[in-house]
């Protein structure tokens, strides 16, 4: 139905116009600096192709799913995801394709623990005959996988776990029992409604020998059938059900399970490192007890990859709109008439928006560095059973998902504040991001809990360092902690003009900071508890200093890999002198304190933003270009590629919005909602709408006395 808006544009000038006059302003070729950033596994012709296939489906239309109800979302979710699974097969997606698929969908499906923690935790954590039997049924769908480890009362501490498998030597099974209500396993993904099998993580108990009391072994995993295969009810001795509505992740059915003395063969327990003598009971310890937290190390690596492109998402929408948007003009404009000012020329919106967007190329760069740790550590394990860059591996991995996932988490709520009051609307695409990422600061491991393990990894290597002056470094973080013990007493000085003196910068703060939990811990013993504050800055400090050095890693020494022209590399560079400088000045003290710098020197640190800013600011719309966000995953009317902000707002509350589809009783005198339908009607629709009956039941009820 049209009317006389149709014949209405917005004032000048127009986004579209705005927009290619800043794209045509920056000389940085984001062609290249795509295929740059996404390259890996093919991304980018990846995603052209499964975008093609999937945008002309209507389920997989995503303009109404803000005003849908949560089980209706999962009903949706559920049918994407069986819908995805067919597609793969049709097309003959290779697992990228189908991971790609997932992100384009963007949301958590009810099968996206399969190809994740499910797939992951078998194909590590395997014997060769398990992995025969049970990853190929996974990798061929003919089951339906998730991770049971998080319990209502256990999340970041797994050897707290209550769960339990008790071995039964007489019939040479493992009896899994949860004991207490609080065993009950809580959040599990894809549990709720969908999985028929799960890798339950539990309390090894075996017997002694000689009084055959029962003795914990830690937390081991099992792979159990759930759910009958026929009706997908679960089977007898479990309960499971979905835990109901979350912040986000309305279309995924995150469950809860217990068991009550439920039976599987020895065969369950997964092998590979360690295990159960099935003739005696004894235990066979693993070669290196840290190995079963590889699927969660592999998940954490994934994780601050992910974190990249969902704060690129949130830079993307705030960096366009703001372009755009024109607020007041300039105080210092002769003459009246003067135009208004884009908002992001504005110093106080550019320091919320920049040092994001240089954040989106740290987070890359170290995810990129994590992925060869990661793959260069199990190669050494899987071919020659070298276990020492594990736990190297664990404490940076522990630390980075907390650093970047914070920072990812907090750039989505700053990019919003920035926006204004478009910001807080549906219209802005925030919404469902925010929502959806919220979790990542608490799931596989509280953000504030496991900073705790790059802690005392640091404080494990310094108490070997300063024990033995002429130890024979075992990773880099030796080399950097025996220079630091070498120059602690010296002031530093290190240059804010030269880009390696900033990385040894903060490699010197996180020394330093490691020196002082070192003497704090082991020299004076003070309490675990008392120091945890002290534990999560050196964590968050030996983070950052990975941020800033596998950034400068990347620009300054490694040959770039899709290379970009030399204009687009000046560019990185001022993107990586502002996240180094703008991270330095938030945490200015801990260099004072170090002697990395100065008080001189800090005086000079906001200049530096200013003028870093003012150098990015006219490339600011090609960098996030360069992220390759569709509008099909950013669902933003503020942010789309065209600029056509005010028209798509305006179309989706005028057109799209089901709300101005009804016309309203306002009446409070009578019982009818909408126009038409009658008090009964309205009643007893709004009763079953109050107690949670749906469409799906049938609900009778007497009638209200009001």
């Amino acid at each position: 139905m049209t009317d006389f808006t149709d014949k209405l544009r917005p004032a000048d000038p127009q986004g579209p116009d705005i927009l290619a006059q800043e794209r045509s302003g920056s000389n940085v070729n984001n062609d290249q600096l795509a295929k740059h950033l996404l390259s890996r596994n093919g991304f980018l012709d990846r995603q052209k192709k499964i975008l093609s296939v999937l945008e002309p489906i209507p389920i997989f239309c995503k303009k109404n799913q803000l005003n849908m109800a949560r089980p209706d979302r999962y009903h949706l979710s559920l049918a994407r995801s069986k819908m995805l699974r067919r597609l793969s097969l049709k097309h003959n997606w290779a697992i990228e394709d189908y991971q790609i698929a997932e992100y384009l969908m963007d949301e958590m499906s009810p099968y996206a623990l399969q190809t994740v923690m499910f797939m992951t935790s078998l194909r590590e954590q395997c014997n060769d005959e398990q992995k025969a039997y049970w990853l190929t049924k996974a990798e061929n769908w003919e089951i339906i996988g998730c991770y049971g480890q998080t319990e209502l009362g256990h999340g970041s501490n797994v050897k707290g776990i209550e769960c339990e498998a008790r071995w039964d030597p007489k019939t040479k099974e493992f009896i899994i029992h949860s004991p207490t209500i609080t065993a009950s396993k809580w959040w599990n993904g894809a549990l709720g409604r969908t999985a028929n099998h799960a890798i339950v993580v539990a309390q090894l108990l075996l017997p002694d020998g000689n009084t055959g009391k029962y003795k914990s072994y830690g937390p081991h995993q099992w792979v159990v059938q759930i759910r009958d295969m026929k009706t997908n009810k679960p089977l007898q001795g479990i309960v499971i059900g979905d835990i109901g509505p979350k912040y986000g992740y309305p279309g995924m059915d995150n469950g809860y399970m217990l068991f009550e003395h439920f039976r599987v063969p020895h065969s369950a327990l997964l092998s590979k490192y360690s295990g159960v003598n099935s003739d005696t009971g004894a235990y066979i310890r693993p070669e290196n007890p840290a190995v079963v937290y590889g699927s969660m190390t592999y998940v954490r690596a994934q994780i601050i990859m992910h974190a990249r492109l969902i704060l690129a998402r949130a830079v993307t929408v705030a960096v366009r709109y703001l372009s755009i948007r024109r607020q007041f003009a300039d105080r210092d404009a002769k003459g009246p008439g003067a135009p208004e000012q884009a908002v992001l020329n504005y110093p106080t919106v550019q320091v919320r928006i920049l040092p994001l967007l240089a954040t989106t190329f740290a987070l890359h760069y170290t995810g990129e560095a994590m992925y060869k740790l990661y793959y260069g550590t199990r190669q050494a394990i899987e071919q020659s059973g070298d276990f020492s860059r594990l736990a190297e591996m664990h404490a940076a991995s522990s630390g980075l998902k907390s650093l970047c996932t914070t920072l990812a988490a907090d750039g989505i709520e700053t990019c919003r504040r920035a926006m204004g009051g478009h910001g807080f609307g549906g219209g802005s695409g925030m919404i469902a991001l925010n929502n959806e990422y919220l979790s990542k600061p608490t799931v596989e491991g509280d953000n504030w809990m496991i900073t705790q393990q790059t802690a005392a990894y640091l404080i494990k290597r310094m108490t070997e360092v300063v024990k033995n002056h002429d130890l024979k470094p075992s990773d880099s973080v030796d080399v950097q902690l025996q220079a630091f013990i070498q120059s602690q007493q010296k002031q530093q000085n290190f240059s804010l003009d030269d880009d390696f003196a900033l990385v040894q910068a903060f490699r010197h703060r996180a020394s330093y900071l490691t020196y002082q939990v070192y003497e704090a811990r082991i020299v004076q013993k003070l309490p675990w508890t008392d120091l945890m504050l002290h534990l999560h800055r050196l964590s968050r400090a030996y983070s950052e200093s990975l941020l800033v050095s596998n950034f400068y890693n990347a620009i300054f020494e490694a040959k770039l890999d899709p290379p970009v022209d030399s204009a687009t590399v000046d560019v990185l560079k001022n993107l990586y002198r502002l996240f180094a400088i703008f991270t330095l000045d938030i945490s200015a003290s801990e260099f004072l304190l170090s002697k990395a710098l100065h008080a001189d020197q800090l005086q000079d640190l906001t200049p530096r933003v200013l003028k870093l800013m003012k150098a990015i600011r006219p490339h600011a719309v090609r960098l996030v270009d360069a992220w390759s966000v569709p509008d099909y995953v950013l669902e933003s009317a503020l942010g789309s590629y065209d600029g056509d902000v005010y028209n798509r707002l305006f179309h989706k509350a005028h057109r799209e919005n089901p709300l101005n589809l009804q016309t309203f009783n306002p009446d409070w005198k009578s019982e009818e909602i909408v126009m038409g339908e009658g008090e009964e009607t309205a009643r007893r629709r709004l009763e079953a709408l109050a107690l949670g009956v749906t469409g799906h039941e049938q609900m009778k009820s007497p009638r209200s006395k009001l």
